[in-house]
């Protein structure tokens, strides 16, 4: 099978010829897919990879070939434990579960296996997706679960980054009802810069780091777009995309919990995510203070919407 060449605005390079197996986890998931793709698309056969997948009739055909497949949660210790035998390298997900009982159970749930399997058996390096916020937000909610899984992880002593994004682009496809009807709902001051992030340039800063072996200790590393958008401005962004007037509709954390809880969410998942908007309004950990990480993160707003959100939005 012939690779496809990765884009050209990210470099992917090789330090060795040989690799021990890279495990990555939630490859049918937004950014652990396009994690996958780019990992392929690097040097096809090249590079030993294993995949965890609770259902792999959801990856594709390209993957289920060239992968080796574990079938299962990276939840459970086992399926872990069997999908790390022989694995240098991890990408590590925790992907988000409205019905959990609480946001930081959850991710505990999920990491501890993962620091078992660390110190049994000599996994080297783990690229995480985590967040911006180290060491300023407080009582966050699912914010103050990631950092807590980071400190988790990194206390194992393993070479560890922490890609860390402020708001996701990608979020705002689950109101594409909402835009079509002229309005743009956030939690969030509505004339305060609010950074953004396109989860392909998480997933390229990810898979970039999983094909280097240079790297040493701790680290994180911010993935923040280009713009000095407030809502407002998005808005304005959206609307010229989308060529229909879409206005911000500021909402509180407390609508937002109780958003969540109509929409089916458990109440301390609920209760996480009004904390996170709460902390984001009041600490402003994703606001004009967290300088552009072009390099990690090129993508534009404007671009994003015209690439993704608009034929999401118009069908």
């Amino acid at each position: 099978m012939r690779a496809r060449p990765a884009p050209a605005r990210f470099s992917l390079s090789f330090h060795h010829l040989e690799f021990s197996v890279i495990v990555i986890t939630t490859p049918t998931g937004q950014i652990g897919r396009e994690v996958l793709d780019r990992l392929l698309d690097a040097r096809d056969g090249a590079v030993p990879l294993r995949v965890i997948a609770r259902d792999p009739g959801r990856l594709s055909s390209r993957a289920r070939e060239a992968a080796d497949v574990v079938r299962g949660s990276h939840a459970d210790p086992a399926v872990l434990r069997a999908a790390c035998a022989g694995a240098d390298r991890v990408f590590w997900l925790v992907p988000p579960s409205p019905h959990a009982a609480s946001a930081e159970e959850h991710f505990r749930a999920f990491s501890l296996p993962l620091c078992e399997v660390i110190r049994e058996q000599g996994v080297e390096r783990v690229v995480a997706v985590s967040t911006l916020g180290r060491g300023i937000a407080g009582n966050a909610g699912l914010v103050s679960a990631s950092l807590a899984m980071d400190e988790r992880i990194a206390a194992t002593g393993v070479h560890y980054r922490a890609v860390c994004p402020p708001f996701l682009m990608e979020n705002l496809l689950g109101q594409a009802a909402a835009l079509r009807a002229g309005e743009l709902f956030m939690a969030y001051p509505a004339d305060r810069v609010l950074r953004t992030c396109a989860t392909g340039d998480v997933a390229a800063t990810a898979a970039r780091l999983l094909l280097d072996d240079t790297w040493t200790g701790r680290g994180d590393v911010p993935t923040v777009g280009p713009d000095d958008l407030t809502p407002e401005g998005m808005a304005a962004v959206v609307s010229d995309v989308l060529d229909r007037t879409v206005r911000v509709r500021e909402t509180t954390p407390e609508q937002y919990e109780a958003s969540a809880l109509r929409a089916g969410a458990s109440e301390g998942w609920a209760r996480a995510l009004a904390d996170m908007a709460r902390a984001l309004r009041d600490q402003g950990f994703y606001g004009a203070d967290a300088p552009t990480t072009p390099e990690t993160a090129p993508t534009g707003f404007g671009e994003w919407c015209e690439k993704v959100l608009r034929p999401a939005v118009l069908g």
